[in-house]
């Protein structure tokens, strides 16, 4: 019988790459968490994707190359090349794979020449890749890896980075080693902008490229949260500048809009053409630069034309601009046009459904509802004047007065509802629709956000909701929390987003205009609310946003869209991946479906919420072991071949003694990284792991062991600060990254003289240090 995807990954497709030089290391597997899928007990973790990311080494830091698409056994070998290539352009990498495990084919997507079918035996060996992806090709200019301006590329990223941030640097880095000046990167709200920024601006530092820096945001929310990031690595060299301060003393300057004079159409800048000369930034962030348009940022850029600017947007690189006569639309247009002008196109973009499909977001579920007041609605092209006569009342939306039907429009479009006019029966049989969803989900008291059309609508939706959560309480002997519906508006309510973002108890839903579209956070949200109309997809994605985030405290994976007005059609994919799956309920007497997951090719399956590792021993028998098991498994397996802990550390010292090792547990079916996966101490060096298991030592981080030998480097002289280097080294890599060839050619490491510079300390001898038993470290 032909192999299953997952035997042909193990059994045909490991050994061909093994066997064409990749090393186990330069593999990664499965290379996201994985969605969230709705099960009958809640929402859990849905399978990870892209089969195999093949890395390589550069000057010390390992750099993704291609992707792997795999396919069982009798599939057709480029069944699964789309794929491939989709998952190719999310890592940016050039070379793309699908194989059934006998044959494989192959896209270069720089040139999108293909080839194949190929037998397995002629897989292209890592040194190949590497070479052709130096090579000029049609499209893209050669990149000299040993070039200055290549270095930022080749310094460490952080450890623990997604796939898709280490991606948006590295294809920043790239443009710019190139001879580029202008990056545009459209990033998902929730993606980690400000990390991917200023990951690219230490990555520059790093390598001795930064001269000067400016970090502009239009907020002063955005401005302390890229602050923060900024001061963690740049210290005391980084600092914001105010109207009494323009921080001329700091390499990096994080700056409002506002601050530097520059947040009028006609450009004017004269805070900062009195503080910053011409050219006097090297390189420029600006930040969100979808909600500003070229008017505001326009003079910075042309008084630094000689500097690097990186472009920050959350708006999606193809969506739906809806009605072109639309102010609103006209606006997106505008800001879209500006930012492609000036920048050009996207050198990598990442969007909201591709991280809700990757799992880095909370899953969506859309929840549109036909509720309507006099008579039905139509929801964008809105409501005719013969349509309101059997109203309740009819308002004016400024004054509060009633307006005589008779004397209204012919039509009002939907954007004008609640903002012209008021119609109690619309805000009493929408609050009613809602409080009503919510109640039979889980009852009233979830963090919920709504957005409406003016203050006024606002405050008249806050009041519906709250006298309906006062009459359920009372008829539900349930003590009533206050606030419970609040506006959060530009006039008030701002004090309460904290009670909204952090109480359990009280602030449970905020009715706003605009306040917190974007700038705010609060990851705990479970709802979003539309009671107003959208014509923006700019607007409507900046809305959605604050929704998105994972909220671990509270176990938030997932957040419900209240769609009231349509706004949801302005999504920039396509309904069907937005909608949460329903899974398949088994027929009855048929045992529950179990979910499972590959972490490094290996299965492993969750049953009865507990997490159980595939194991295949001697026998070629496929058995599911508890993590508690799986370790019982590593220890004996270990015993075989040493002893005693201090002989394992000597082993470990030894990269070819340790490559035996691990290889001899390869072949006991043993897999340490999936270990480390499962049991969530991706922070820690195998070595931990193992010394753990078969000695009962205690597991601490790599930078825990790092920080622990400050003293010792500190007695080592003139060797201490490549020493200090080098600790970090092992925070981000482990042992390997000591092991690197190109060790000594790393920027943070040829900056302080390079190994040649250790006096009377060897590398290993650091490698002892840092992995001290807990004798040594109590000591």
């Amino acid at each position: 019988m032909p192999f299953n995807e997952a035997d042909t990954r193990a059994k045909l497709i490991d050994p061909a790459l093994r066997k064409r030089g990749w090393r186990e290391d330069w593999i990664r597997r499965e290379q996201t968490p994985g969605p969230f899928v709705r099960t009958g007990s809640g929402y859990e973790r849905g399978q990870g994707r892209t089969d195999y990311v093949l890395y390589h080494p550069v000057q010390g830091e390992m750099v993704p190359i291609a992707v792997v698409e795999a396919k069982a056994e009798d599939a057709a070998p480029d069944t699964g090349i789309e794929q491939a290539k989709r998952d190719a352009r999310l890592h940016h990498v050039p070379f793309a794979f699908a194989t059934n495990g006998h044959l494989f084919h192959e896209t270069d997507l720089r040139t999108n020449a293909a080839r194949g079918p190929l037998p397995m035996g002629d897989f292209p060996k890592w040194e190949d890749l590497r070479e052709r992806w130096y090579r000029p090709s049609s499209e893209f200019a050669p990149l000299d890896a040993r070039s200055d301006a290549a270095q930022p590329l080749w310094t460490p990223s952080r450890e623990g980075a997604r796939y898709y941030q280490r991606a948006a640097r590295r294809a920043a880095l790239e443009s710019i080693a190139r001879g580029e000046k202008r990056i545009l990167l459209p990033l998902a709200t929730g993606a980690g902008k400000t990390w991917i920024a200023v990951s690219i601006l230490l990555a520059v530092d790093m390598a001795k490229q930064l001269r000067r820096a400016l970090f502009l945001c239009d907020r002063d929310e955005l401005r302390n949260q890229a602050l923060g990031a900024l001061a963690a690595h740049f210290t005391s060299d980084v600092a914001k500048a105010t109207t009494r301060n323009p921080a001329t003393n700091a390499r990096v300057i994080v700056a409002t809009y506002q601050t530097l004079g520059i947040d009028r159409e006609d450009g004017d800048a004269s805070f900062l053409t009195t503080h910053y000369p011409e050219d006097y930034f090297s390189h420029i962030v600006i930040d969100e630069c979808h909600r500003s348009a070229w008017g505001k940022w326009s003079g910075v850029l042309r008084r630094n034309p000689k500097a690097i600017q990186i472009g920050l947007t959350a708006t999606p690189r193809d969506i739906d601009t809806g009605d072109a006569d639309d102010v609103d639309v006209a606006d997106d247009r505008r800001i879209s046009a500006s930012n492609y002008r000036h920048f050009g196109e996207p050198v990598y973009g990442y969007s909201i459904a591709q991280a809700m499909q990757d799992g880095y977001l909370a899953a969506m579920e859309i929840v549109r509802s036909d509720v309507w007041t006099a008579k039905t609605l139509d929801r964008l092209e809105g409501v005719e004047r013969k349509r309101l006569r059997g109203a309740r009342a009819v308002k004016d939306a400024r004054t509060g007065e009633v307006r005589d039907v008779d004397d209204l429009r012919e039509q009002y479009p939907g954007s004008l509802l609640e903002q012209s006019l008021q119609l109690p029966d619309r805000v009493s049989a929408m609050t009613a629709d809602l409080f009503k969803r919510l109640v039979e989900s889980s009852g009233p008291l979830q963090k919920t956000l709504i957005f409406c059309a003016s203050i006024h609508h606002a405050n008249a939706v806050v009041q519906a909701l709250n006298n309906r959560y006062a009459d359920w309480c009372r008829s539900n002997s349930e003590t009533l929390v206050e606030p419970y519906a609040f506006a959060c508006t530009a006039e008030s309510g701002r004090e309460l987003i904290a009670d909204l973002r952090g109480s359990r108890h009280r602030a449970f839903i905020a009715a706003t205009v605009d306040l917190i579209t974007t700038g705010v956070d609060v990851p705990c949200l479970q709802n979003l609310v539309y009671f107003r109309y959208i014509q923006s997809p700019i607007l409507f994605h900046q809305m959605l946003g604050r929704g998105t985030r994972i909220d671990e405290t509270t176990g938030k994976h997932h957040f419900t869209v209240y769609d009231y007005t349509n706004a949801t059609r302005l999504l920039d994919v396509p309904l069907k991946q937005r909608q949460v799956k329903e899974p398949k309920k088994p027929p009855t007497g048929e045992p529950e479906p179990r979910d499972s997951f590959r972490v490094e090719g290996v299965e492993v399956r969750i049953e009865r919420g507990e997490q159980r590792i595939g194991f295949v021993g001697a026998d070629d028998k496929l058995e599911f072991l508890t993590l508690k098991e799986y370790g019982e498994r590593i220890a004996a397996t270990l015993h075989r071949d040493v002893a005693e802990l201090d002989e394992f550390r000597d082993c470990w010292l030894l990269p070819d003694e340790r490559g035996a090792l691990l290889k001899r547990l390869e072949e006991g079916g043993i897999n340490v990284g999936v270990y480390c996966s499962v049991a969530d101490r991706l922070d820690t060096d195998h070595y931990d792991i193992l010394a753990a298991l078969g000695w009962g030592e205690t597991i601490r981080s790599r930078f825990e062991r790092a920080e622990r030998i400050d003293g010792w480097i500190d007695s080592q002289g003139e060797s201490a600060p490549v020493l200090t280097a080098l600790a970090d080294q092992f925070g981000v890599a482990g042992t390997e990254g000591l092991e690197s060839p190109f060790l000594g050619r790393l920027p943070s490491v040829l900056a302080l003289g390079g190994l040649d510079s250790l006096r009377g300390v060897t590398v290993r001898d650091l490698k002892r240090e840092l992995l001290a038993t807990d004798a040594e470290w109590a000591a």
